[in-house]
């Protein structure tokens, strides 16, 4: 029996100066399908959602949806014929309640009526067997919380396309198996699922399909259970990587940080050490403390009391400044918030944390800066048409590459890595793991917080588990497992 087509694009090409984010691009969907899309970033993902959904138009192309042609989608169409997006950013209102963010532009009756707009709500949290209030403010729900009143959001407006892009990004193992169980009762309701996730493993646990996308071409679609990661990954970056993880030299030397009983910012008597040439990775749940604690050593958040030493010295850190006088350097989970200025340029944010390198006589030298700027879009790989564009315009994962740049072009010999592959795709994730890598090989020091499991123990050299603002252990590379973690960060090994 033919399968019904939902949505389906025919030679959409959009131009940018410089750069084709989609060529000559033809692609269908299913009805009721779960269709993964894949690719480095830069592939044209975001591309593609944009013209889908109405946020920009393509140069040429067609769109067709349940067999009407578009030359393009706007916003208020897309809806119309039940196109929705879950951002990887969320988009909800924090002061207003679950049920208010749901029914957000929504005509729930000829006035606004807060008893009907609960009812409604709780309609929908029973159907997907939910326990959330429909009362409860955004503030106050978890990220997979949030992550479920986005996707409710969708629902209550009849979605027939439903878009979700890195879905599981901010998401618990736990919470990503709730999400899951919400994407297939939408698939048996005939929702189409373009399903967008640089984690493969979830791929394969939840998608039909899946189409592979290369510098804004289409490179093809398979059945799920007729490919494997391997054979994806060297279509997605065009070669095959021969190693996921690069292999540690540890050659270690002295102790480079060394935190003696820290507390402060929800964290209490935390005490560990670091190496010179060492990869320390920090595990746990999500709100166990890894971040606080990271915060705290770079200056970012007040230390109530403990002892921070730096190559053996004690030193006191008040502020962001101090730490990198120290040598320590940070970049941060949040990218876009705290790792760019997102309305400078690429050359400007890379060299931000090196101006005294870049002076000549005491003034700013534009040739330094360009050339230091140069110097990392080129071994990062930062796919930019040029250096003087905002960081606003690039995709998630080369703004995170810029974040690293700027911290790297710092010259710190401590760097802190908080979640720092977030969003990243398979090539570029690789790229920054021989940087860290050769980092660390070259004398310096790496503490790595991570949620990916596989990356955790991929790339450490040893590994701290925090669980609710403590240390609850400490595993040396041949104790490493996924067990031993996951029995220290919930309090199963004391």
């Amino acid at each position: 029996m033919e399968k019904e087509i939902s949505l389906a694009l025919k030679n959409i090409t959009k131009r940018y100066p410089g750069v084709v984010a989609l060529n000559d691009y033809s692609i269908e969907f299913y009805k009721g399908e779960i269709h993964a899309l894949v690719g480095e970033n830069g592939a044209g993902k975001s591309t593609l959602i944009k013209v889908i959904s109405g946020a920009i138009e393509p140069d040429e192309g067609r769109i067709w949806i349940e067999g009407n042609e578009y030359h393009a989608m706007n916003p208020a169409k897309a809806r119309e014929l039940g196109i929705e997006v879950i951002y990887q950013e969320f988009n909800l209102i924090e002061t207003l309640s679950a049920a208010e963010n749901i029914f957000l532009g929504c005509k729930t009756g000829k006035l606004v009526n807060q008893k009907i707009m609960n009812d409604k709500a709780k309609q929908l949290f029973q159907e997907f067997e939910i326990d959330i209030a429909p009362d409860s403010m955004i503030r106050d729900l978890s990220p997979a919380q949030q992550q479920i009143i986005e996707i409710l959001k969708a629902v209550s407006k009849n979605a027939q396309i439903l878009i979700m892009d890195e879905p599981t990004a901010p998401l618990t193992m736990k919470e990503v198996e709730l999400l899951f169980k919400i994407i297939n009762k939408l698939q048996k309701e005939g929702v189409t699922i373009i399903y967008i996730s640089h984690r493969l493993d979830e791929i394969f646990e939840i998608a039909d399909r899946v189409t592979v996308m290369r510098d804004g071409n289409y490179i093809g679609t398979k059945l799920i259970s007729e490919t494997n990661k391997k054979q994806l990954v060297a279509e997605m970056v065009g070669r095959e990587l021969q190693e996921t993880y690069p292999d540690a030299k540890m050659v270690l030397g002295e102790t480079a940080l060394e935190l003696q009983n820290v507390s402060g910012n929800g964290c209490n008597n935390i005490s560990f050490n670091v190496k010179h040439g060492e990869i320390l990775g920090i595990a746990g749940l999500v709100g166990a403390g890894r971040t606080e604690l990271m915060r705290m050593v770079y200056g970012a958040d007040h230390m109530v009391s403990g002892t921070i030493l730096v190559d053996g010295k004690k030193v006191k850190i008040h502020h962001p400044k101090d730490a990198i006088h120290y040598g320590i350097g940070l970049i941060p989970e949040d990218r876009k918030n705290q790792g760019c200025f997102l309305n400078m340029d690429v050359s400007w944010n890379i060299s931000l944390m090196n101006i005294r390198e870049l002076q000549r006589y005491g003034v700013l030298s534009n040739e330094m800066i360009r050339n230091n700027a140069n110097k990392y879009v080129d071994a990062l790989h930062i796919k930019v048409p040029d250096i003087l564009v905002k960081a606003s315009t690039l995709s998630g994962g080369n703004q995170q590459k810029v974040a690293l740049a700027k911290t790297l072009a710092a010259k710190c010999n401590i760097l802190i890595f908080d979640e720092p592959t977030r969003g990243i795709d398979v090539g570029a994730k690789h790229e920054i793991y021989l940087l860290m890598r050769e980092y660390v090989n070259q004398g310096n020091t790496i503490i790595m917080i991570s949620s990916d499991m596989e990356e955790l123990l991929g790339m450490s050299d040893r590994i701290v588990v925090i669980r609710n603002g403590e240390k609850a252990g400490e595993l040396e590379k041949e104790d490493f497992s996924q067990v031993k973690v996951l029995e220290y960060a919930s309090g199963l090994v004391e």
